[in-house]
């Protein structure tokens, strides 16, 4: 009998066997001083597959959580680029920077004149949860009139930039001090935000609010969504197994990077009409479903991604086949 399934097992117990195919997602922990474009051409070279994307850029001097689709699970990437995603990075006071960052030209300095206190700090943080506006930094990859705004400031092109409203979900101050002195003043904090979030434009937002010039001089994901930082393996252990040919015990099956998504578990028999992209009838419990369902063999093995039908009602059809 058909049924609906929940899998509420850590991910290192979905990890896949030796030999198994390179279909799933490569938890890479990002190292500094490489961009994620990077990341995806070694990891497409180490592993021998053609078809790897990343879930979200993370900038070259950021390091942490890079989620990497390979094989068929680059069909999934759209559904895991939309959760959210948790930092912890460090904002210094005194100092402005061209790209908000640690890695640009020193634009604008004041030097912190008085003792800072930490509940001034922690008031900005309040102000600042919830949905705000951002416009992002010129050095960032989105594109206006066709183009990049960091090839326009490579240029020494200043263009309007769109805002954009984004979620601040929790920010915390990290640092334990009481008061932060000195010409320079930086203290580290935790943020959870939407997609889209620029947390060194909020870096900057927190100096504004302060009253000094800011950039953000640090930042690691530790999070994307459901995935940890503790999940994630590094280049030097991908490269590894890649030699002694156990690299696919890396990698999480589609299924399990869909854990967010309700299962519907389906018999052998259903299993052929999905592969041949069927229409399905939709199961009770399922009316409410307002996105994607995964449809699942007993065994838990991911096969395809169905939706309410928009001209039908009562049935559902395929959005992604996987098998």
């Amino acid at each position: 009998m058909d049924r609906r399934t929940v899998y509420p097992f850590p991910l290192r117990e979905y990890r896949q066997g030796k030999g198994a195919p390179m279909d799933g997602v490569l938890l890479l922990n990002k190292p500094k001083g490489i961009t994620s474009h990077d990341c995806v051409a070694k990891v497409r070279r180490l592993l021998g597959v053609k078809k790897v994307g990343h879930t979200g850029t993370l900038d070259p001097n950021v390091s942490g959580v890079l989620p990497l689709c390979l094989g068929k699970a680059t069909r999934i990437a759209e559904f895991l680029t939309g959760a959210t995603k948790t930092y912890e990075g460090e904002v210094t006071l005194g100092a402005a920077t061209t790209t908000e960052d640690a890695d640009g030209d020193v634009v604008a300095v004041r030097p912190v004149e008085r003792p800072i206190a930490r509940v001034e700090i922690e008031a900005v943080f309040r102000r600042l949860i919830g949905e705000i506006e951002q416009t992002p930094p010129m050095y960032s990859a989105v594109k206006v009139g066709g183009k990049k705004l960091y090839e326009y400031a490579r240029a020494g092109i200043e263009v309007e930039r769109p805002t954009r409203r984004v979620t601040i979900y929790e920010l915390e101050l990290l640092d334990d001090r009481e008061l932060f002195a000195g010409e320079t003043v930086s203290f580290r904090f935790r943020v959870t935000c939407s997609k889209g979030t620029y947390v060194r434009t909020l870096a900057v937002t927190v100096g504004e609010q302060l009253g000094y010039p800011a950039h953000m001089s640090d930042l690691i994901r530790t999070a994307s969504g459901p995935f940890r930082l503790e999940d994630c393996v590094t280049l030097e252990e991908v490269e590894r197994r890649a030699a002694d040919g156990t690299a696919a015990a890396l990698l999480i099956p589609i299924e399990q990077a869909l854990f967010h998504l309700p299962k519907y578990e389906i018999n052998d028999k259903v299993a052929e009409k999905v592969k041949n992209g069927a229409l399905l009838r939709l199961p009770a419990f399922l009316h409410a479903l307002d996105g994607p369902v995964v449809l699942v063999t007993p065994e838990r093995e991911a096969l395809a991604l169905y939706v309410k039908h928009p001209a039908r009602p009562g049935l559902m059809k395929p959005l992604k086949v996987f098998r």
